[in-house]
């Protein structure tokens, strides 16, 4: 019908867009006629809640949903009094349809906003909005009737404000486009109008009998108000009457109080007469008793009296005996205490002679410790003083360090056997030094002029860094004690040192003078490393330098055979990187 209007050119037909809506409303409005006519007969019966109690119910509530309910109803309630307290209490409302996701409260929401902002001046473009708001909700809540009441109140708002004919156009036509998509028409609108109609036609006449019966309600409570009125009548008449009667009744008993006062004063004056004969007796009374009680009491001083000497000589007796007794316990606790005295000397004495005994035997528990962790790995000397013996063990990927003196024979003929001992002493105590700054340095043994030792005789995998480190470091003080001595024009040492890495068995062995060693292909090779090494320089194998290629500057220099292991390569470290 619109598309018909705009072909036809009509583009001002102010006559025709609102009758475009009022199809919409009339449907709409049919349904509530009868609810409103209910509403309006109950009404006069049953009074709705307050806004206090309203208040009051919202303040209590606990769930979202019972807070988005009761605002919506105080909204509605302040609409017609204040509409900025009615638009505060309906922005809460739709805000907790939002936060609930119900469409459906949403529109109703948004709607009563519009209406809000409808009472204020200048808020049109804000009631719009709502009215917008409105509408899409209502649609996603699927609301027709919300729909239809929508799509009235934008259309009579953009002819009202802007006399906007086309965009009120436009939103009645897209409130069609929305029916049709949901396979709704007029036709359709309109048979769900009959079937509703019957429904509240039929409605219609229950609410009508219940009028009837309500009306005749009305007329039997009227004949029970004419009736309260008869009795009413009555009773006044019987009020009269009793009033006379209290009247009468008043007088009698002003009669009978002056006679009860006449009385009164007879009792007062026989009283008085009662009371002074009385009070002569009592006096007389109290005088015997008086006489009798001076002889009592003169008894009772005479028996004090004899009882004050019989205690004095009593006391004088308890005296005696009390002076013994605490004698008696007075030595006791002199002889109590000397004894706890010599006791506590005594106790103290052998207490420290104790503490001395027990630091003794610390000292040379110490003192073993030293020894056993001198000559063993600490966790193989814990496993020896917890079980007594340890077990050997195999370690695939240990590093093992030879180093040995070049020409020591020749240069031993040189020094005196006490001066030969005390350099390769110095020496070894310096290689003992340098190798107990790294914990997974174990030093194995020394063999004549050559020094062993070995990293990653551990459970876990480890790199030998700093066994190649502890080699730089030996080497580096031979050179420096090689200047030394050269400088005194005194025979020196030069070592090579090889170091190989592989599987080694390590353990203890013999029963007496036991010593920790190792085991296997890996000594050999480490040993083969150390024979083709030059001296000053440290020569490690293949397994070795794959280990310690990226942080260390190696020198490749060949192959030399290995017994059982074919040609294994060979590489010189040069620096760290």
């Amino acid at each position: 019908f619109g598309q018909f209007i705009l072909r036809k050119g009509l583009n001002s037909p102010p006559q025709f867009i609102p009758a475009i809506g009022a199809i919409f409303i009339f449907f709409y409005q049919m349904k509530y006629y009868c609810t409103v006519f209910l509403f309006l007969i109950l009404s006069s019966f049953a009074g709705a809640q307050t806004i206090p109690e309203l208040e009051q119910q919202l303040k209590e509530a606990q769930t979202s949903l019972e807070k988005m309910n009761l605002s919506y109803d105080l909204a509605e309630a302040w609409l017609p009094k204040d509409a900025k307290k009615a638009l505060e209490y309906g922005k809460a409302a739709y805000n907790r349809a939002q936060e609930l996701r119900n469409d459906g409260m949403a529109a109703e929401s948004a709607f009563l906003i519009a209406q809000c902002y409808n009472r204020m001046r200048g808020e049109e473009r804000k009631e719009e909005t709502w009215l917008k708001s409105a509408l899409g909700h209502a649609k996603s809540a699927n609301d027709a009737d919300l729909i239809i009441k929508t799509v009235d109140k934008l259309s009579r708002l953009a002819i009202k404000s802007k006399r906007d004919y086309r965009k009120a156009f436009q939103y009645t036509e897209e409130a069609f486009k929305f029916f049709s998509q949901r396979g709704r028409s007029i036709s359709e609108l309109d048979r769900r109008y009959d079937k509703r109609k019957v429904l509240r036609e039929k409605e219609q006449r229950e609410l009508i009998r219940e009028l009837n019966k309500l009306t005749a309600e009305l007329e039997r409570l009227a004949a029970e108000k004419d009736k309260l009125s008869a009795d009413k009548t009555v009773l006044t008449k019987r009020t009269q009457t009793l009033e006379k009667e209290k009247a009468s009744i008043a007088e009698e008993k002003e009669l009978v109080e002056l006679e009860i006062a006449e009385k009164e004063e007879e009792i007062k004056d026989i009283s008085k007469e009662k009371l002074k004969a009385k009070m002569l007796a009592e006096a007389r009374k109290h005088m015997i008793e008086n006489l009798e009680n001076q002889k009592v009491i003169d008894s009772l001083e005479l028996a004090q009296t004899n009882l004050a000497l019989e205690n004095a000589r009593l006391q004088n007796e308890r005296g005696k005996y009390i002076f013994m007794f605490l004698a008696a316990v007075a030595v006791f606790v002199i002889l109590l205490a000397l004894l706890n005295y010599y006791r506590f000397r005594a106790k103290k004495r052998l207490s420290k002679q104790l503490e001395q005994q027990n630091q003794l035997i610390e000292e040379a528990r110490k003192r073993s410790d030293e020894l056993l962790l001198n000559i063993l790995p600490a966790n193989i000397a814990q496993e020896l003083k917890e079980k007594g013996k340890a077990t050997a063990r195999k370690f695939n990927e240990a590093s093992i360090l030879f180093a040995d003196f070049k020409n020591f024979t020749r240069i031993s003929e040189q020094m005196s056997p006490e001066k030969l001992v005390e350099e390769i002493d110095n020496i070894f105590k310096a290689f003992d030094n340098i190798i107990s700054h790294y914990e997974d340095i174990e030093k194995i043994k020394t063999v004549g002029d050559a020094y062993i030792c070995a990293s990653g005789l551990v459970d876990r995998k480890t790199i030998p860094t700093n066994l190649i480190k502890a080699a730089l470091e030996m080497q580096e003080f031979l050179d420096d004690l090689k200047k030394e001595k050269m400088r005194k024009n005194e025979p020196f040492f030069e070592a090579r040192i090889g170091i190989h890495t592989g599987p080694v068995v390590a353990g203890v062995v013999g029963l007496k003078k036991f010593a920790y060693d190792i085991w296997g292909d890996t000594v050999n090779i480490a040993a083969r490393m150390e024979a083709n090494c030059e001296a000053g320089r440290v020569n490690v194998s293949e397994s070795t330098y794959r280990l310690i290629k990226y942080n260390y500057q190696c020198q490749y220099r060949g192959k030399v055979a290995a017994k059982g292991k074919g040609m294994v390569d060979m590489y010189y470290v040069e620096k760290e990187i």
